[in-house]
C-alpha cells in the first residue's frame, strides 16, 4: 500500500471504536473524505485561469493525483 494512502488509512482508523457496522461504515466514510480531501488540496494547487485553453495542464493534475497515491493505469 502507498505511505500516503498508509496515513489517511491510520488517520481514518482513529474514528473508528470497535468492529460494529457502524463504526466500520464510519471508518469508510471518513477514509474517502480523507482521500478527496488530498485530491482537491493537489488539483487546487496552482490552477490556470478559467477559459485559457490549458487542458493539458488539467490533464496533467489528474496524472499528478495518480501518482500521489501511487495509481497505476
Amino acid at each position: 500500500m502507498n505511505e500516503q494512502i498508509k496515513k489517511l488509512w491510520d488517520k481514518a482508523a482513529e474514528s473508528t471504536l470497535d468492529q460494529s457496522w457502524e463504526s466500520q461504515t464510519k471508518f469508510m466514510e471518513r477514509f474517502a473524505e480523507l482521500i478527496v480531501a488530498e485530491c482537491m488540496e493537489v488539483f487546487s494547487k496552482d490552477l490556470p485561469e478559467p477559459g485559457d485553453g490549458k487542458m493539458l495542464e488539467v490533464i496533467n493534475r489528474v496524472c499528478a493525483v495518480a501518482e500521489h497515491f501511487g495509481v497505476k493505469e
